[in-house]
């Protein structure tokens, strides 16, 4: 077995079960707890210190275990999750989430072993467990008489009369070493919480020669075990025994109808030998004739707290995930499941349902998202050379090809797209802490996070959001004070929200707070040089000062926020991105941060144009239309305007933006692009249609550029620029608002003139 790869997949299992349980941390907190939940949290550990116990990793289980005392303190009723709690167990958590990283990295265990959260469980299952059993003695009056038990429910034993000792009897399934699983791993982890008085093997279906397989398992164990724990928490440890495997644990000694039960799946030969065994453990010869086993479920046998075993035992099965060791669910399986072995449809129809699912390494992905690239090109290539060749059946084959290509593109990349509540997720438990140590009572709502993106894409968004909830969380909200002063409610609001629109995703952080002050911000952009004092700037260009390096309006420092630095790591991390981020905010109301990116980085549906006998690529997903240029427009502006529908829509002409030497054309055109709620116009010489984009990107020379977002490989071999939408709008619209805002009021009045005649022409 690679032990590498277990503990890989340890790794990964054991991050989702902690994730789950901090997730069920935070729900629970804001609403009232369930049943369910509270299982959950308790599997989920237990779990973990079952895996770790294969692994030899004591510290781990040391500490899980203690978590899990108070976890079944919990689900039994005797603690409460209060605020108290949910911290520590937070705390907790976090901790084994460390262990895991250290684990993960190759460094030692050691300094994990003493910490002062294992003194503090010791403590609280300590104060629990002692306040419990008072609050029972004084609540708990004596009865009159003991009711008289029925034949089949003899009455439970009380605490003080426990069993300390126990019968394991242990029929592992025969496939269990071809699936990579040691059976004597689980006897050492038990010897970790007790003790094995005796333990033999019985041989009986072992077979001679030739018929000897190694990697078979033959053997059936019984075991003489020694520990206080429940009969329910030594079934857990056997739940990774999963298929055929059988197991059976009862109080030492076992009565006539446990005998029946253990032994009913045996062949005559290996019951006469487990019976031997039993006999040598000391089994009075008396009772070791066991008797047939019963219609009846034996679920009221067994001499530990029936009601929540069966409860959870129901439970698990409702999820169809039933534990093949679980005996008390027996009572609906037939006879031979109710011996323990494994006939459950559900359980099988689960086990199918997971093989549907399979993990990549995330670098194969990436691998292949190249080659398939690669194919996108050459495929070019190849339809370029059909259509010279005017050969109608190699072109119709070509087009074939191409189709193909475009269907493994699009399968391909969807493989790449996750949903992007994997960072979303973090940040309940970002908002409660933030908002406690800020003393702050905030409320974060989460929707949208079922909104796919690219794996590349959502890795690198997470640290840009954790700035800007954190900031809303900070700056955004007001205190309770002054929230009830201005008539809002003590509670703060947080949203985090994302969507699909016109091809892009829109994620938006938006906050009930006080807003941005425009005068405050403007006042401190002056004070530090960067901008005029007299400068009248629009609101958006006066709320995008904050994405300044080293720019902050807080009135002091805190652990979270305010040194300015922060804000221009987000603009930053967003451009690298290809995305835009822009600002709402009414001063008073609140404040919302918009997010624009694309959908994937490698691979887009492209529009060719041509200006100046030089390509370009637009993405399509921003293209609405094409128009031819009317003639009457002034050629020799840089920036003009057209009546687009009644609609103002301000051209941008690539040649002269980008300095390119004109060239004469019969017609020019007019491609009619947006991003989100802005349009404007590109006027371009030639039309030359869609194009499968593989986004190459631009070396560092050319990393300043913000017209251009990366270039591509076209059918001939020559390079082709993509153009940046979102950068050449703004600076369309940007341009058109600056040069009319600076005219005196008698040149503004003529250039309103002028582009009304103009407009009139075109329209005409």
């Amino acid at each position: 077995m690679d032990l590498e790869l277990a503990l890989q997949t340890f790794f990964e299992e054991s991050n989702d079960l902690l994730g789950e349980m901090e997730s069920i941390l935070l729900d629970a907190e804001a609403d009232s707890t369930t049943t369910e939940q509270l299982n959950a949290l308790f599997r989920s550990m237990h779990t973990i210190k079952g895996s770790a116990g294969l692994f030899g990793l004591d510290i781990v289980v040391g500490f899980t275990h203690e978590v899990e005392n108070v976890l079944d303190l919990l689900r039994d009723g005797a603690l409460r999750l209060d605020d108290m709690l949910t911290g520590l167990l937070l705390r907790c958590h976090d901790h084994v989430k460390e262990m895991l990283t250290a684990l993960a990295a190759k460094d030692s265990l050691e300094r994990f072993a003493d910490t002062e959260l294992l003194d503090e469980l010791i403590a609280y299952n300590r104060a629990a467990g002692g306040a419990a059993a008072q609050d029972a003695a004084e609540t708990t009056p004596p009865p009159e008489a003991p009711p008289a038990a029925a034949p089949s429910e003899p009455p439970a034993a009380p605490d003080a009369q426990k069993p300390e000792q126990w019968l394991l009897s242990l029929r592992f399934g025969p496939d269990m070493l071809r699936n990579g699983m040691d059976p004597s791993s689980f006897i050492r982890y038990l010897a970790t919480i007790g003790e094995i008085d005796r333990i033999e093997a019985v041989t009986t279906q072992l077979p001679a020669g030739d018929a000897f397989n190694p990697e078979t398992n033959y053997l059936r164990l019984e075991a003489l075990y020694r520990s206080q724990e429940e009969q329910q928490t030594l079934l857990d440890v056997f739940e990774f025994a999963r298929e055929d495997s059988e197991v059976h644990i009862w109080p030492w000694p076992p009565t006539s109808r446990q005998q029946a039960q253990t032994l009913a799946s045996a062949a005559p030969e290996e019951a006469e030998a487990v019976l031997a065994v039993w006999l040598r453990f000391g089994l009075e010869p008396e009772t070791a004739e066991p008797e047939a086993a019963p219609d009846e479920s034996f679920a009221m046998e067994v001499e530990t707290p029936q009601a929540e075993v069966v409860e959870l035992a129901q439970e698990e099965h409702s999820t169809a995930d039933l534990d093949p060791v679980l005996l008390v669910d027996a009572a609906q399986e037939a006879p031979a499941a109710r011996a323990g072995v494994k006939t459950s449809g559900d359980a099988k129809s689960g086990k199918q349902a997971e093989s549907k699912f399979i993990k990549v390494e995330a670098g194969k992905l990436d691998s292949l998202i190249n080659l398939i690239g690669e194919l996108v090109i050459a495929g070019a290539a190849a339809n370029l050379v059909a259509r010279r060749s005017q050969q109608s059946a190699l072109v119709e084959a070509t087009q074939t090809i191409a189709n193909l290509i475009e269907q493994i593109r699009a399968g391909t990349l969807s493989m790449r797209m996750i949903q992007i509540g994997e960072i979303f997720s973090r940040f309940p438990r970002v908002a409660r802490d933030v908002s406690r140590e800020l003393g702050k009572d905030i409320q974060l709502h989460i929707s949208g996070a079922e909104t796919e993106l690219d794996k590349s894409m959502v890795e690198k968004l997470g640290d840009p959001l954790m700035h800007i909830v954190r900031n809303a969380i900070d700056h955004g909200i007001e205190t309770t004070e002054r929230r009830l002063a201005s008539g809002k409610p003590a509670e703060g609001h947080v949203w985090l929200n994302a969507y699909h629109e016109s091809g892009s995703i829109v994620i938006e952080v938006a906050d009930d707070g006080g807003g941005l002050n425009q005068e405050r911000i403007l006042a401190k952009a002056v004070e530090r040089g960067l901008v005029p004092a007299d400068s009248a700037l629009p609101e958006q260009d006066v709320f995008r000062l904050i994405f300044e390096a080293g720019f902050s309006t807080a009135d002091q420092v805190t652990n979270i926020s305010g040194r300015g630095v922060g804000m221009d790591v987000v603009r930053k991390s967003i451009e690298q991105l290809r995305g835009t981020i822009d600002i709402e905010s009414e001063l008073g109301l609140g404040t919302t941060f918009r997010i624009r990116l694309p959908l994937t980085l490698a691979i887009i549906d492209g529009f060719l144009v041509e200006v100046a006998a030089a390509t370009f690529v637009v993405p399509l997903e921003a293209v609405i239309e094409c128009i031819e240029l009317p003639a009457a427009l002034d050629k020799d502006s840089v920036h003009d305007c057209l009546n687009l529908r009644g609609e103002l829509l301000p051209l941008l002409r690539l040649d002269s933006f980008l300095d390119l030497p004109s060239v004469p054309a019969k017609r020019r055109n007019v491609v009619v692009v947006h991003y989100g709620d802005r349009k404007a116009g590109l006027v371009v010489d030639a039309l030359l249609g869609e194009f499968q984009t593989v986004i190459k990107p631009l070396g560092n020379l050319f990393r300043h550029l913000k017209a251009i977002s990366g270039s591509t490989i076209l059918g001939t071999g020559e390079v082709a620029l993509i153009l940046d939408v979102p950068a050449l709008i703004h600076h369309a619209t940007q341009k058109e608002a600056e040069r009319y805002a600076l005219l005196p009021a008698r040149e503004w009045d003529a250039g309103t003139t002028n582009t009304a005649a103009k407009t009139d022409r075109s329209a005409q």
